[in-house]
């Protein structure tokens, strides 16, 4: 701790600034949300006129009535997430569980690695009633979910034996430098967390995603021949065509890459493949190929890089500071490591401080998006783009009129009406 700065003025300004980014983020959130409801029910009557010879009347309907009953499901885990977060910081829910466990272990990594386990695990047993409710409820509603209990409960298993096997070692390696490294320790904790994930990157496709989906080669020996084919016009090269059985858990389309390096891999839904002709596949191939052909993912490797080398650093000084601890709920230990509790202080305030430049980071994901729909069109056929986005709207009920001012904050994606317009143009 920095015993030359008095903790009490610094912890009140903590308090607060955390107050004051809480309550506006809150209400933003809440305000932005209800637009979105407000503007989706007043357009659910009449399909857009863009989309009249596309588009039924019941599929326009249905994806309203889905978007809506997502946004009120989003406003009551707004509210709980809220008082959640309250609960765990101001209202002394975090300070009283690192006082557990230091009671019961004594301080040390073992200690340090209880409070965040047990962090964990009292969050997400919080998260369960709303998890399942929109798994099984409100996606089941709509024909969604395909999902059994039993299935679900598997999954729920295997990424908590994951969560173990690989976040348990990398947790303690980041809490042993916080204490081992020096005043730099950051610094290394970043090299360390950024080769993490790379690594990540490589043996995700062919060893953990295979622990929850079935992966298997691309048969359909027509489709594979001009996925091939558009692949080497378009200069790029892949480990294998694969196609997962998503609609083992969901009626959604997807397609996707994955992998990096030698370990790229090209994966489609089944569902898919089911919904979209020859034509449609290539096109929707070709918009993912211009994410690659402009750089983007290196590009968000590079903001990855950049962003978490800044919040290490960050969390360094934090650390070392009382009035963070105590402005946020939390008595620190005496003569004891604080580490877990900086990691966990610092997850938890800094989501309240970025919530607000969040529109920055969706523009340039949508601008993303409008480059690769670009390339797309460049190397196919524009109306085959056309037609496939139009199917996954209405497969994935995307509503066709959302607000936009809530587009503008949080879609990472730009509404089908601007993407096909920018397509005729």
């Amino acid at each position: 701790m920095d015993a030359s700065i008095s903790p009490l003025p610094n912890s009140l300004m903590m308090t607060f600034a955390f107050a004051i980014a809480f309550i506006a983020g809150l209400v933003l959130k809440f305000w932005l949300s209800s637009r979105q409801i407000r503007h989706v029910a007043m357009h659910r009557a009449q399909v857009p006129t863009a989309f009249s010879n596309t588009i039924t009347l019941q599929a326009h309907q249905k994806a309203a009535d889905y978007t809506l009953s997502k946004a009120r499901l989003g406003l009551i885990e707004m509210a709980l997430g809220g008082a959640l977060l309250l609960a765990w910081t101001l209202l002394g829910g975090l300070s009283t569980l690192n006082q557990w466990t230091m009671a019961w272990l004594g301080g040390g990594m073992l200690q340090q690695l209880a409070l965040l386990g047990g962090f964990i695990f009292i969050s997400s047993l919080l998260d369960l009633p709303l998890t399942l409710y929109q798994t099984f409820v409100l996606e089941e509603r709509f024909g969604f979910n395909k999902m059994t209990l039993k299935l679900w409960v598997i999954d729920l298993l295997k990424s908590s034996v994951m969560g173990l096997l690989i976040g348990l070692p990398i947790a303690a390696l980041i809490l042993w430098m916080m204490g081992a490294a020096g005043s730099a320790w950051w610094l290394w904790a970043w090299c360390v967390w950024m080769g993490f994930n790379l690594l990540l990157l490589v043996i995700y496709p062919t060893l953990i995603a295979p622990l929850f989906n079935k992966f298997v080669p691309l048969e359909d020996e027509v489709l594979k021949t001009r996925v091939n084919a558009l692949m080497k016009r378009c200069g790029f090269s892949a480990k294998g065509l694969f196609v997962m059985d998503g609609s083992k858990r969901s009626a959604h389309a997807n397609a996707y890459f994955t992998g990096f390096g030698a370990a790229k891999r090209v994966v489609f839904y089944d569902t898919l493949l089911a919904k979209l002709s020859p034509n449609e596949v290539d096109a929707v191939l070709a918009h993912e190929l211009g994410h690659f052909k402009h750089k983007h993912i290196i590009k968000r490797i590079v903001a990855m890089f950049t962003l978490s080398l800044l919040g290490f650093a960050l969390l360094g000084w934090l650390a070392t500071q009382a009035w963070f601890y105590v402005g946020l709920g939390v008595q620190p230990n005496l003569g004891a490591p604080n580490d877990a509790l900086a990691v966990l202080l610092f997850m938890l305030a800094l989501p309240v401080f970025t919530f607000f430049i969040g529109p920055v980071f969706a523009q340039l994901s949508r601008k993303h998006e409008f480059e690769a729909d670009a390339y797309a069109v460049a190397h196919t056929a524009g109306a085959d783009l056309s037609t496939a986005l139009l199917k996954l709207y209405e497969d994935n009920a995307s509503t066709l009129t959302p607000d936009p001012l809530f587009v503008k904050f949080y879609y990472s994606h730009p509404p089908a009406s601007e993407r096909l317009a920018r397509m005729m143009a």
